[in-house]
Parts: C-alpha cells; structure tokens; sequence
C-alpha cells in the first residue's frame, strides 16, 4: 500500500484532476489545500519524514497549531498530480505557534507549498472558527467565465450574487449566501489574504476580480461542487448575454425566495428586492 491509496490522498488528487479538465488550471495556476482530521493524520503518519526545517509563513494563526494540511507545490500544475502526486502536492505540519510550516511528506523533487499557501492557512482559520471546524477545503481556481463576468459587472457581493441565483434554479440552494468580491489586488500578498479573510466570515466563496473563484467547504466534493456550479451559473449570465438582446427575464426575487423555502436553506434577504 502507498499512501496515495488512502482516500483522503485520492479524493485530494481527484479534485486536481477534475479542476484540470474543467479547464480552470492553466500552466500552474490555481491551488487546493486540504486540513486533515487527526484519524488521517494517523493513517498518513507512517510515510512522514521528521526533522525538516520550519518555514515561517510571516502570519499566524493559533488555533491551526499543530494541524496538518495537504497542498498543491507552487509552480507545480494541477496536470502533473495525478502522474506524479509525490512529486506536486505535498503534505506540511503547523508548529506548535501556529506561524510555520514544515514538510512531512511529498515534494520528492524538490519545492514548496502552493506560494498562496499563507493565504490559504488564514482563510483556513477564519473558516474553522466560523464553522466550529468543520469547513477542510479551500479551493483556488481560474474559472474563465466568472472572470469575465469582473470585466462587466459592478464589483460588489450584491451585484455578483443576484447575478448567478438568478442564472439557474439551482444556484440559490447551493450557495444561499451568496458570494464575496474582492476587488483586483496583486495575488500571493497579505492585502488579497486579509480581504478575501474579511468576506470569508460571512461568504463560502469568495470572487477575486480579474482572477478567478476562492472556495471553501467540508470535503472535496461539496467543494468542487460549489465551484463548478458558480462556474456553470457564470457561463449561463455570459452566454445570454452574449445573445445581445440584454436579458428579458430570469428568476424574480420571490421565486428566489420560494425556492429557498422548497428547499429549507436562508437566502441573504439583504440582497432581495
């Protein structure tokens, strides 16, 4: 047995996968990182490598001390993971201060986490403690169509909500609160980490302007769900309107509010009419 047999390794390599061939990864764009629950620590453990040095990551977090994550290598891509997983993704240990990272496992050839990974750990924190831990996943993608839509909407979380609920039944069951915005910023820099933190409070997703999608969840496939139906809703609004006739109608907002009832989930009111 490898340690990519055990599932959390496989479902971790499937999203990079299914990412890839939704076309969202690019050369090395994008980045997935995974906490692991403490029995698959212990199932990975045997394959760990002790004694590597701390990174600092220039931020901290307490209540991630002494957690484990699995992460996509920076300037790896999400191609490459399923070929070759030792060698892309890799898993790192949090130290007891909650401000380092080391390697345990993975990266064989040599590398670091994904370069967003600060980015990702502080969202990571935000989204335990906003979820009493159960939030695992966040997920990094450049999802072509919603990246279209930042060039045409107004940048705010009302605009871009109403946009996708109103582009599919669906999509006010899946993500009822909506998503966050935030405006065009240099990627892999505390300013995008400490904006898309202060939307991740409230939002499970967050859009980055001119730059794609930041999800999170549970597990993997809620995850990659999310995503892919943000993404899904995104190339419906751009299709209709590429129409050029400029929309004539979609879902008013007490159908909004009646599919959230049929289906027992609480839309953000303060986004309705």
């Amino acid at each position: 047995m490898k340690i990519t047999d055990l599932e959390v390794m496989r479902g971790f390599i499937r999203l990079c996968d299914d990412g890839f061939r939704q076309g969202w990864h690019e050369r090395n764009g994008g980045n997935l990182t995974y906490r692991l629950t403490p029995e698959e620590v212990d199932a990975c453990n045997p394959w760990f490598v002790q004694g590597r040095p701390w990174v600092s990551m220039g931020v901290q977090a307490e209540n991630l001390a002494g957690e484990y994550f699995i992460a996509t290598g920076s300037g790896k891509y999400f191609r490459n993971v399923s070929l070759a997983p030792q060698d892309n993704i890799c898993i790192v240990e949090i130290n007891a201060q909650g401000d380092a990272w080391r390697i345990v496992w993975g990266l064989e050839k040599g590398g670091n986490p994904t370069s967003e990974f600060p980015s990702h750990f502080m969202n990571h924190s935000v989204r335990a403690e906003t979820t009493g831990g159960a939030c695992r996943v966040i997920y990094h993608a450049h999802t072509p169509s919603l990246i279209a839509l930042t060039f045409v909407l107004p940048l705010t979380d009302r605009d871009f909500s109403r946009a996708l609920w109103k582009s599919a039944t669906e999509c006010p069951v899946v993500f009822p609160g909506g998503v966050g915005v935030v405006p065009w910023m240099v990627p892999g820099g505390a300013e995008i980490a400490l904006a898309t933190c202060e939307l991740m409070k409230k939002y499970d997703a967050a859009v980055w302007a001119h730059h794609g999608l930041f999800c999170s969840g549970p597990d993997f496939d809620t995850t990659f769900g999310l995503m892919h139906t943000i993404e899904k809703a995104a190339d419906i609004t751009v299709r209709a309107l590429s129409c050029g006739q400029g929309i004539r109608q979609t879902i008013s907002d007490d159908g909004l509010r009646d599919v959230a009832k049929a289906f027992g989930v609480v839309i953000r009111e303060e986004f309705l009419d």
